[in-house]
Formats: C-alpha cells, structure tokens, sequence
C-alpha cells in the first residue's frame, strides 16, 4: 500500500476515528458524536477498495476533494483514524 507523505500541519482541519463497516447494503455515515463515525460502503476489505470507497464517502460528506481525506492509521483495521484537511 503506498503511504502519502503528511499535509503541513497549517493544512490539518480535522481528526476524527471511524468504524469501518465493509460489505454493507449501502453507502452511508453515521455521526456517533463530534470526533466518531461509523462509516458503512459497499466495498469489500480487499486490496484498498474499502479504504478508497471510505475516503471518497467522507470527502462527499465534508466537501472537500478525495486528496483532502487522509487515512493516518488503521489501514488494515475496522477502526481508523482518519484526517480531513483543507486547503
């Protein structure tokens, strides 16, 4: 998996943890409270595809492009913390 190399830090808006719930019947989010979501896609747990359709889904939710959303931990767990910049 490639890694990015990390925003400057004048760029980070946002940190939040997700639960990741792969293989769902439907895209969706659910805030829990105001830094935890559980993130439902589609996509199976194989090869990224979870992760890319995660950070797609956030980047739709927060407004901001898909390069935006940045996974700082948890690629291969169900919870992740997850980065939201902007720009």
């Amino acid at each position: 998996m490639r890694m990015r190399s990390p925003m400057p830090p004048s760029l980070i808006n946002m940190k939040i943890i997700i639960k990741a719930k792969p293989g769902a019947k439907e895209d969706k989010i659910e805030k829990v409270d105001e830094a935890n979501y559980t993130v439902h896609v589609k996509a199976p747990p194989i090869d990224g595809k979870a992760n890319a359709a995660i950070v797609a889904l956030l980047a739709e939710h927060f407004d901001v492009g898909k390069s935006m959303v940045e996974i700082i931990s948890g690629h291969m767990a169900r919870v992740k913390v997850v980065e939201i910049h902007t720009s």
